[in-house]
């Protein structure tokens, strides 16, 4: 799965499992739900659970939930959860080290993606799974 959707599939799964409140969810339903295959998911709940986010159990009676109470889950938590990259790649190759863009793109380009991760670091880490779903229930109404 791409960087890129890990953290709205991780969210949604989060969400899942705070609607259900306490009930375990399979990753067969979880799956129908996200409209993706359930191995997906359990890789996703795989990160989360070692995260400490979610708590899962195997076998025929197996599912998951929350592990903590969605006010007490920043989205932040969960975006590191299923975030592995160092962020937004650079130059596969060095860029020209005698001109006047090349010999300076690459640290002014990490300096503003470092201070852009950093906000989104803040941002995420003021909102919880419970404002999501409370953002939910407002649409759903």
């Amino acid at each position: 799965m791409s960087k890129n959707c890990r953290f709205a599939v991780a969210v949604h799964i989060c969400a899942l499992l705070a609607h259900s409140e306490g009930e375990p969810a399979t990753s067969e339903s979880i799956a129908e739900s996200v409209n993706t295959n359930p191995v997906v998911i359990r890789r996703t709940l795989s990160a989360l659970a070692k995260a400490g986010l979610v708590k899962s159990w195997r076998g025929s009676n197996g599912g998951s939930i929350l592990a903590r109470p969605p006010r007490s889950i920043s989205l932040a938590e969960i975006y590191r959860a299923v975030d592995d990259s160092e962020g937004p790649a650079l130059h596969q190759q060095p860029p020209k080290a005698n001109c006047p863009i090349g010999a300076h793109i690459q640290p002014v380009l990490t300096g503003m993606i470092a201070e852009a991760e950093a906000a989104r670091e803040r941002i995420f880490m003021t909102q919880s799974l419970a404002d999501v779903m409370s953002s939910i229930r407002k649409r759903a109404a």
